[in-house]
Formats: structure tokens, sequence, C-alpha cells
């Protein structure tokens, strides 16, 4: 059987990706929750008229924000998968990467606060 292309590797990849992107936010309640924040926050530069800076923080914390979710999402369903009964250890996994969402939506907040408050007031 003849070796796929490189292209063809690259493509089936990105296809792949965006599948699981759609089903994160077809699946997740928060995924679609801070979805429709980031879309908020962009109509909100957009309304404002942000600086290019301010665009690449601004798209870099919904990023950083929706990868995040993502991570925690696969880390809470393969432990899930691994152990579906109750486990301290498997509950500790599922505390440090809920976490790890709450202190990137924090700090994403607070580039929001820091972009938007000078030009609300």
């Amino acid at each position: 059987m003849p070796k796929e292309s490189f292209l063809k590797n690259r493509l089936k990849a990105v296809r792949y990706a965006v599948r699981g992107a759609i089903l994160l936010i077809r699946t997740e309640a928060s995924i679609k929750v801070q979805v429709v924040l980031g879309l908020l926050v962009t109509a909100l530069g957009f309304y404002f008229e942000i600086s290019n800076m301010e665009w690449i923080v601004q798209i870099l914390a919904i990023a950083m924000v929706l990868g995040t979710e993502g991570l925690n999402t696969a880390i809470e369903k393969l432990a899930d998968f691994c152990q579906p009964e109750f486990d301290d250890r498997i509950g500790f996994l599922k505390d440090v990467s809920a976490g790890a969402v709450m202190l990137v939506s924090t700090a994403a907040a607070i580039v929001g606060l820091i972009i938007y408050i000078p030009k609300i007031f």
C-alpha cells in the first residue's frame, strides 16, 4: 500500500480537528457560553474599533479559554472512560483541569476589562 502524501495527511488532520471542535461546541454547555461570550467581545471590538494590539490580545485570550476548555473536556471524558466509578484520584485530575479553565477565564476577563473599561467610560 503506497504511503499517503504529506499534504493528504495534513488535510485529514485538519478535518479531524474541525470535527472535534464541532463536537465540542455541540455537546458541551460551558463551551457554548464561552463561544457566545467570545462572539460578544468580538462584536464589541468592532463597535469600539479596538487597536491591532488589542485585537491580538483579545483573540489570544478567547483562544486560550476555548482551547483550555477543550482540553478540560478531553481530560474529563478520558477520566470517566478509564474509571467510571468514583475515585479521589480522578476527582483530583478533574478539579485541576477545571481549575486551569477558571484561571485562564479569569485572565481573559481581566484582559476584557482592561480593553473595554476605558472605552466605555
